[in-house]
């Protein structure tokens, strides 16, 4: 499937932007923003299937995500993001896209949810009501932090609104039962992590994966949706990775 884009800039310096669930391309701001008054650069932001302007789909699982990326975007970029799911969309397809590095923000490479045994066909019996309880723990945990700005809130809301919901019990489903390997990667890759990334990426897992290459980066006082909590300290903590040679 052919994704919708969004492009904002022009510059030879070329930067996709891959969302998570239940957001889009849009909701990038606080980096699109900063990555255009950075100059030289030229972003693309997708909404992956079933999000945004994308169309709805029959199927949602990583590998069609992963396709429908490397459909749409061109090999050889200079960097690829994933959030969340898109983390692992962008693991699923970053071999084929073949970017110059890949940055990976709080990716869905281990979800910390039963798949095995009892505990595993009793969770997912019953996984509406698991993960609403996941999802008021999470809010739990973010309980102090800042909200998005006005601006950023409307675009939050907006993409939840267009969002197939359908899709996320499956999804939450492929993305548990299909853990992202551990192994060097195939690129030049970098995981950024927030406060709240042990619900998607264990830190003996990001222990494993920094032991085999992959860089692997902390931002304190920032929950899972970084840029949206605080979007100074997101770019911070990824300009170098996003502008390269300009900013060493």
């Amino acid at each position: 499937m052919r994704l919708a884009t969004q492009v904002h800039g022009a510059g030879p310096r070329q930067v996709a932007l891959v969302h998570g669930l239940g957001a889009d391309g849009a909701t990038w701001r606080g980096l699109t923003d900063r990555l255009v008054a950075a100059g030289g650069v030229t972003v693309t932001a997708v909404d992956l299937r079933g999000h945004g302007d994308s169309d709805r789909a029959e199927e949602y699982s990583l590998r069609a995500f992963a396709d429908d990326l490397v459909e749409t975007l061109p090999a050889g970029l200079d960097v690829v993001v994933g959030h969340s799911l898109g983390g692992s969309v962008l693991e699923c397809a970053v071999a084929r896209l073949a970017p110059a590095s890949a940055v990976y923000l709080d990716p869905g490479f281990r979800l910390g949810l039963p798949t095995e045994g009892i505990a595993g066909r009793l969770f997912w019996g019953t996984a509406p009501v698991g993960l609403a309880v996941a999802a008021l723990a999470q809010e739990w945990r973010s309980r102090g932090r800042p909200g998005p700005s006005p601006a950023d809130a409307v675009l939050r809301d907006a993409a939840a609104a267009r969002f197939d919901r359908g899709m996320a019990l499956r999804v939450f489903r492929d993305v548990a039962h299909h853990p992202a390997p551990i192994a060097p990667p195939a690129v030049p890759s970098t995981i950024v992590l927030s406060d709240d990334s042990p619900a998607v990426l264990p830190d003996a897992t990001a222990a494993r994966l920094e032991a085999l290459g992959w860089d692997v980066r902390r931002v304190t006082g920032v929950g899972h949706d970084f840029w949206l909590q605080d979007a100074d300290t997101t770019w911070a903590a990824v300009r170098d990775l996003l502008l390269g040679d300009r900013v060493r």
